[in-house]
């Protein structure tokens, strides 16, 4: 296939123009890279449109009449065409600026240049130019130039179609570059966000504790990288254990972060973790006046003490769910709600109350998140509260098998679709 057979536009010529075009696509789309891109297509043209000499021209980080030259096809050791811009040869004035911010294409049928042109260093002997503007938002951000040795080498028609040819492939490469750009940029981001989930993990519990009367079982996972989910135990100088779980509004590394600074709070030395209410009103105290002021994140925390030798459960709530408590008889109910706003969403006057139930051998208590209730099916429904109540309605023989039995049960009602939100679930319940 000749160079003219492309060009010639009359109808008896569509075939041999349709299958070079195909052939020339077909390449083209099996390259992502757009140097590999830009290769390509330099040789393809090259065949069809041949040249003495390329040279592409940019005004990316200079100003006129600054030029700065990205490629020339003489160059044997030439820098990245689409990164590194300060490495590349920047000239002031003369024919290239005209070029470049003309923002129209040029063609010369007999060039002359100036001795002292900062042209002359890349076209010396060259007769015939056509300058090929490639626009980005209205401008010419490059522009290509192609000389030849003779002069009126440059067929005038041809030129419409080289102008759209080149700024199509211009586009195409531009696409490329910021598609490399943005995974570039997303691998960064999920390096940071990978980071920040393992200092999260590094905050929770490294094993359940092992508490006489008491058999604890707890999961926990997120539904991205990091999460706003925490969970935690204090144990007590007279055989309690505290056990709190919190869920942070929002996802993502802000969650994270707020679930970091509720962890530094309740784990301060002044943090009065024997009483259920005055613990959470100590975390609202310094959320609600030092870390959520403009953020307008809050946090929703329920915190219970169970004393294996009382038998007695204290607890408050801050906004979160009622846990579910299963009896030994295989009754269950729920935990009263208590009213209570948020943490971090009233003043740090706000005052958590403290309330008390009994327990007895066999009972126990379910905390959860809502990661758990608005789990979702492939029919858009929630997992909800009542299949909840469905698993601990029988008879329950440890903590461990209620955690199974959910997570089990939320598995197979969500056949498949991606977790949305991030779930934890911890189960006390008495022995002996």
């Amino acid at each position: 296939m000749t160079t003219a057979d492309f060009f010639d536009i009359r109808t008896r010529n569509w075939r041999a123009r349709l299958a070079i075009s195909v052939d020339l696509m077909r390449e083209l789309s099996g390259y992502s890279d757009p140097r590999d891109l830009f290769q390509v297509f330099s040789r393809r043209m090259g065949q069809l449109f041949p040249t003495s000499r390329q040279l592409t021209l940019s005004r990316r980080g200079v100003e006129p009449p600054d030029v700065r030259v990205t490629r020339f096809n003489l160059w044997h050791d030439a820098a990245d065409p689409f990164a590194n811009f300060d490495q590349h040869p920047t000239h002031t004035g003369g024919l290239l600026a005209d070029l470049l911010y003309a923002d129209e294409p040029r063609l010369i049928d007999d060039l002359v240049i100036d001795p002292d042109d900062p042209a002359m260093d890349y076209l010396e002997g060259q007769q015939s130019l056509l300058a090929i503007p490639i626009f980005e938002g209205g401008v010419a951000q490059t522009t290509l130039v192609l000389t030849r040795d003779e002069p009126a080498a440059f067929a005038p028609e041809q030129v419409p179609e080289l102008v759209w040819m080149t700024n199509l492939f211009g586009r195409a490469a531009q696409t490329l570059v910021l598609s490399e750009a943005l995974q570039m940029t997303y691998e960064d981001a999920d390096a940071e966000i990978r980071a920040i989930a393992e200092l999260q993990e590094s905050l929770l519990p490294g094993e359940t504790p092992t508490i006489p009367g008491l058999d604890i079982a707890a999961h926990y996972s997120t539904a991205h990288r990091a999460g706003g989910d925490y969970y935690d135990f204090f144990p007590q100088p007279d055989g309690s254990i505290g056990v709190l779980i919190a869920d942070v509004s929002g996802h993502g590394a802000p969650a994270a972060v707020l679930m970091a600074i509720t962890h530094s709070i309740a784990h301060a030395g002044d943090a009065p973790t024997s009483n259920a209410g005055g613990f959470l009103t100590h975390l609202n105290y310094h959320i609600a006046g030092n870390y959520n002021r403009t953020s307008g994140s809050f946090v929703t925390a329920f915190y219970a003490i169970a004393n294996p030798t009382a038998r007695t459960l204290s607890y408050a709530s801050a906004g979160h769910l009622p846990p579910l408590v299963f009896k030994a008889d295989g009754s269950f109910s729920s935990l009263n709600r208590v009213q209570q706003l948020p943490l971090g969403v009233s003043t740090r006057q706000m005052v958590y109350p403290q309330h008390h139930v009994p327990y007895s051998v066999g009972d126990g208590l379910v905390l959860f998140t809502d990661g758990v209730t608005e789990s979702l099916n492939r029919h858009n429904e929630f997992f909800g509260t009542d299949r909840l109540h469905t698993l601990l309605d029988r008879r329950i023989d440890s903590s461990s098998e209620v955690l199974v039995r959910v997570l089990a049960e939320i598995d197979r009602f969500s056949d498949g679709v991606p977790q949305i939100d991030d779930r934890t679930v911890v189960v006390v319940r008495a022995t002996e």
